[in-house]
């Protein structure tokens, strides 16, 4: 399900963001919530606390326990702007109620408090639901702000006739019932799905390497490795469906093809590095998800080692060439880049960052090898997308919805330059 952030700005409707996070949480949505000083005279973040089973930020300047993770997510090492942590990692930004200060302030790009701060830096799907008086629902001011956000692509949820804050005031203004904008938020979220499965990487061409390399030591002995290619052909299968002409570099493995997909067979990292310079030079994008051999045999023989051969427990190995880091240096502009890391207990992040860097990639997909239930050979994984605006926590799931959010994270770094990609501009 998504992830969601919900705003909470001041108003006596505050009261229905409650029910409005409990249902949410009921659908099996995950939920963040962000308020604004004013909200606090209504309801508590402690209300919202207890519902979301997470904490609810204030000031955009205060630290976040969970580090912009949302329920269900692990800890991230490293702890990014509390707001902008969220608003990466969120599916859509909901406010609820929306007050007539707080849509005046979204109009005008205004970023006093965290909530407003989150909508600026927000790129997700934004739902509002304005809450106030008629009188003030019914001035130009707030009409013109309205349309303005609409014209913007945000969703507003109009507000229903009924009895007011004030005793025996009537009208318009009053906040949609808490199921009305669950089922907005949920129709937004199905749109944006649709709109996913009908091309969003439409005519862009992704390279994806797939599979581990085999070094031969003989004619029929290898140095070699457990990588199936799951994950690779995942993410060529996702990007092709969202309209992607995609190329696959695949070394050693034995799935089944999909149809509509170019893939080119390679055995060895040399194999794989001229495949992929080749048609990196066309690519958009690429996706190295293959695991490709630090080291190979430095003298490997064209016939059979035999056991009572004086020489046969001896290899004697050398460094293959680094294929991303040889592809980071010479990308060009536009392009983007994501690498793999696959690492053994704990450090990964520091190691990714590391990668990330020194290779010039906008992105490390990184995934703990230590645990036996996730990664090489299997048909689930759990990784850490790691960018320079953070890090984003994939929990548990089929490898289709893995690449479906490395995809996310393709199509959300084509949106915003990386910082990768200004590197490798010439000067």
């Amino acid at each position: 399900m998504a992830r969601i952030l919900l705003g909470v700005s001041g108003g006596i409707a505050a009261y229905k963001a409650v029910e409005l996070a409990r249902l949410a949480g009921k659908a099996g949505h995950s939920l963040r919530v962000v308020q604004t000083l004013a909200s606090l005279n209504f309801v508590g973040r402690a209300t919202f606390e207890g519902i979301t089973g997470a904490p609810v930020l204030v000031d955009e300047f205060e630290p976040d326990p969970s580090r912009g993770a949302f329920p269900g997510e692990g800890l991230p090492d490293h702890a990014p702007i509390s707001h902008l942590g969220l608003v990466e990692r969120c599916d859509l930004f909901a406010i609820a109620p929306a007050s007539a200060n707080t849509i005046a302030k979204l109009a005008a790009g205004l970023a006093d408090n965290v909530l407003t701060s989150s909508a600026l830096a927000c790129t997700a799907p934004l739902v509002i639901a304005p809450a106030m008086n008629d009188r003030m629902w019914r001035h130009p001011a707030t009409r013109t702000n309205v349309e303005t956000l609409s014209s913007r692509g945000a969703l507003i949820v109009p507000p229903n006739r009924g009895q007011l804050a004030s005793a025996g005031e009537w009208g318009d203004g009053r906040l949609a019932e808490p199921a009305e904008i669950l089922a907005a938020i949920e129709g937004v979220l199905a749109e944006q799905a649709a709109n996913v499965q009908l091309g969003s990487l439409q005519a862009v061409r992704v390279l994806v390497t797939a599979g581990g390399t085999r070094e031969p030591i003989d004619s029929v002995r290898y140095v070699g490795n457990r990588s199936s290619g799951r994950m690779g052909f995942a993410v060529a299968e996702e990007a092709a469906r969202r309209g992607a002409d995609v190329t696959v570099v695949a070394a050693n493995v034995s799935l089944p093809h999909a149809p509509g997909i170019h893939y080119i067979e390679v055995e060895t990292a040399a194999e794989l590095e001229q495949a992929t310079a080749r048609a990196f030079e066309y690519a958009d994008v690429l996706v190295m998800a293959a695991a490709v051999a630090d080291f190979k045999p430095a003298g490997a023989v064209e016939d059979k080692i035999k056991k009572d051969d004086p020489g046969a427990l001896s290899i004697e190995l050398e460094p293959t060439s680094d294929v991303l880091e040889t592809l980071g240096a010479k990308r060009r502009r536009g392009q983007v880049l994501v690498g793999f890391a696959a690492e053994h207990g704990g450090g990964g992040i520091e190691h990714a960052r590391g990668k990330l860097e020194r290779k010039r990639l906008d992105a490390v997909v990184l995934n703990d090898i230590s645990r036996s239930d996730i990664g090489f050979e299997q048909g689930e994984n759990e990784v850490v997308i790691v960018t320079a605006g953070g890090e984003r926590e994939v929990p548990l799931a089929p490898k289709p919805e893995v690449a479906a959010a490395i995809l996310d994270q393709v199509e959300a770094l084509r949106a915003n330059e990386s910082p990768a990609t200004e590197e490798a501009r010439p000067a």
